[in-house]
């Protein structure tokens, strides 16, 4: 069902969308995979679920749906009509014979993206939460080149993100790790030194850390490069790092703190088991592997 508005949408990676648009841009190409049968009241109800994951993660993304009445206000000013139907229920019942409702969605769905003020540019959200790529399908994120690291921090730190750069390209033994985190970190003198205290340590710093308690501050990252050659010292260990950041992640997310980890490797082929039950991605510009070399 192309439109003027997806004719050069291409498919892409769940992780490479930036909003909600570009989600409902990628269900628009393919509905049978996101919708069974087409029905528009799946896409209601998965509307609901992310509209409930914003509101657990508490971005600043906009989002026009359930429970704010954006589109369900216009769409009654539309019709001419007040109803306190859903909106799905309401294109249901006024879908004209020889259409679909999902057809009659996407069609008035880029008529209310029509109006500029309604939307901001992928720029603009990409802009405003440079964390997005970096927390969407993963909370720890390998780069290749160091310039790609160098830019994502810069767009971090610009947004008030607290990045905390720690070479790991010396570390040859799990205690090279343990004090080059300490140090960073400011981990306090009776820190252990083994991975229980690092989780211990590490989580007080993450779950309840200073960070971000001025305006300003937006999270924290840590930045880590040359981590092949730790992992290729201490592979066990080096994974496990990894798995304690993902975890402690994730329980940030949940109190609304944002935490996680961008990982630099001189080796463009480095794969890792997956951590906190979510698996390590290379970013959006080195996805494919034809992009690192």
């Amino acid at each position: 069902m192309p439109t003027e508005h997806s004719s050069t949408t291409a498919f892409r990676h769940i992780r490479e969308c930036s909003d909600m648009y570009d989600v409902l841009e990628q269900i628009r190409l393919r509905p049978g995979m996101w919708l069974p049968g087409g029905s528009l009241q799946h896409l209601h109800s998965l509307l609901i679920g992310y509209g409930a994951a914003l509101a657990v993660h508490a971005p600043c993304e906009p989002f026009a749906f359930w429970p704010e009445t954006d589109f369900t206000d216009w769409l009654h000013e539309h019709y001419g009509t007040d109803s306190s139907l859903t909106w799905a229920a309401e294109i249901e019942r006024r879908t004209p014979a020889g259409s679909t409702p999902l057809d009659e969605f996407f069609r008035l769905l880029d008529a209310f993206k029509d109006d500029p003020a309604r939307r901001p540019t992928p720029d603009d959200v990409r802009a405003r939460r440079p964390d997005i790529p970096y927390m969407s399908g993963t909370f720890v994120t390998l780069f290749w080149r160091r310039e790609l690291l160098d830019q994502a921090t810069q767009r971090l730190e610009g947004r008030g993100f607290r990045v905390v750069r720690i070479a790991a390209s010396g570390w040859r033994t799990a205690q090279d790790m343990h004090q080059g985190l300490a140090t960073a970190l400011q981990f306090p003198s009776s820190y252990g030194r083994n991975l229980a205290a690092l989780n211990d340590c590490l989580g007080d710093v993450a779950l309840s850390g200073t960070y971000d308690d001025s305006p300003a501050g937006a999270g924290l990252v840590l930045s880590f490069t040359g981590y092949d050659r730790f992992d290729a010292a201490c592979p066990e260990v080096a994974h496990s790092v990894l798995d304690i950041i993902a975890v402690l992640a994730r329980r940030a997310a949940v109190g609304r703190r944002r935490f996680f980890a961008l990982v630099q490797s001189d080796d463009p082929d480095i794969r890792f088991e997956r951590v906190g039950a979510m698996p390590v991605l290379w970013n959006g510009d080195e996805w494919l592997d034809s992009l690192r070399r």
